[in-house]
């Protein structure tokens, strides 16, 4: 499994919708110097913004379709546009993340772990000197308040570990889960829909 997880991370191995995530993520790669190590991550997610930029002059990949009216809602780190009564449009700065790298890589993981609602980065668009991505994603309904004692009781069973609150961890793979509160998981019909996931990978992952 980790080596599968590895692959998909490195682009080898194929996942849902994870063409455009994987691409934009190998160009990144391909982009940064040999000293990238060596440099601040502040730094580096500055030169990957860059980068980024470029990628969407040379690939026609920025989005400028959003319907401002169509507004449902914004957190720390995302603004939610609805699509239609099927998808909805999510605006990701990657302020939760050290770098840009690091997102594409938690979006990969909820693709991977949570295909019913994974994300299609569909470009990327800029407003006040900001970047966003732009993921596409199923608008999920819920008929009851998501039990937390259930989403705990699903990741043990599957070896996260609770570290504390709503935060997981998974010691075989090196895989961090957190922020998964009620809003973040959704329950329909009785089941569970992740619908915003911050996945980082410890150093543990690539051993």
């Amino acid at each position: 499994m980790k080596h599968e997880l590895q692959n998909i991370i490195s682009g080898k191995s194929q996942v849902r919708h994870g063409d455009a995530i994987q691409k934009i993520a190998n160009y990144l790669r391909r982009s940064k110097g040999s000293g990238s190590k060596t440099k601040e991550k502040k730094q580096i997610k500055s030169q990957e913004t860059a980068t980024i930029s470029r990628f969407c002059d040379e690939n026609n990949f920025w989005f400028n379709e959003i319907d401002i009216t169509s507004f449902v809602s914004s957190g720390a780190e995302q603004k939610v546009y609805l699509q239609d009564e099927f998808q909805v449009f999510k605006l990701n700065d990657s302020i939760y993340y050290e770098t840009w790298e690091d997102y594409f890589s938690n979006l990969l993981l909820n693709n991977y772990f949570f295909p019913d609602t994974a994300y299609k980065l569909i470009g990327f668009y800029e407003s006040e000197s900001v970047l966003y991505a732009v993921v596409q994603q199923p608008f999920i309904k819920f008929d009851q308040v998501t039990s937390l004692e259930n989403v705990k009781s699903f990741l043990e069973a599957n070896g996260f570990k609770n570290k504390k609150n709503n935060d997981y961890y998974h010691p075989e793979w090196g895989i961090i889960l957190e922020d998964l509160h009620d809003e973040n998981v959704l329950t329909y019909e009785g089941n569970l829909y992740f619908i915003d996931t911050v996945f980082y990978l410890t150093e543990e992952f690539y051993k």
